[in-house]
């Protein structure tokens, strides 16, 4: 099994991602283990960083972000102070949801959120033309939100 989990551990792990509102007891209760059980498991699976956080999926458009974009970013340079810098950059942007450093054509992929094409070339301006490391950009609009899920198929490795 992956990193030292057990089943209990792997149970515990897929109900969490599935709602993270389960209470100690209702954890218990599905995973076959005493409360206590499940809070010692908890503590050492965020303590050995395999839980790195817990939140709320909020519908974008709900509050006023309609709009996802996926942008593949190329940069002119490939130094490691190069990617560090743009790594900076995107994790401090709000509309940067999401980083990924990548192999191939692009070195970055970026999901981004915006309230409308406006702000999106707003977002443009800030990460990318003012970047003189940014070879180039190429967005996608998202036309439809069909999956969006982080959760991490836990099994037996």
């Amino acid at each position: 099994m992956g990193k030292n989990l057990d089943k209990a551990d792997i149970t515990l792990l897929t109900l969490l991602q599935r709602n993270t509102r389960l209470g100690l007891e209702a954890l218990a209760a599905q995973a076959g283990l005493s409360a206590a059980s499940v809070q010692r498991r908890l503590k050492s699976l965020r303590d050995r960083k395999v839980i790195t956080g817990e939140i709320a999926l909020v519908d974008p458009a709900k509050v006023g972000m309609p709009m996802t974009f996926v942008v593949m970013v190329e940069l002119e340079r490939e130094r490691l102070d190069q990617i560090d810098a743009f790594t900076r950059r995107a994790d401090a942007e709000p509309m940067v949801q999401q980083c990924y450093y990548l192999t191939g054509e692009a070195d970055f992929c970026l999901i981004c959120t915006a309230s409308d094409m406006e702000a999106f070339e707003e977002l443009t301006k800030r990460l990318f033309f003012e970047d003189s490391n940014v070879r180039r950009f190429r967005t996608s609009v998202v036309m439809g939100r069909k999956k969006v899920s982080l959760e991490v198929p836990v099994a037996a490795g």
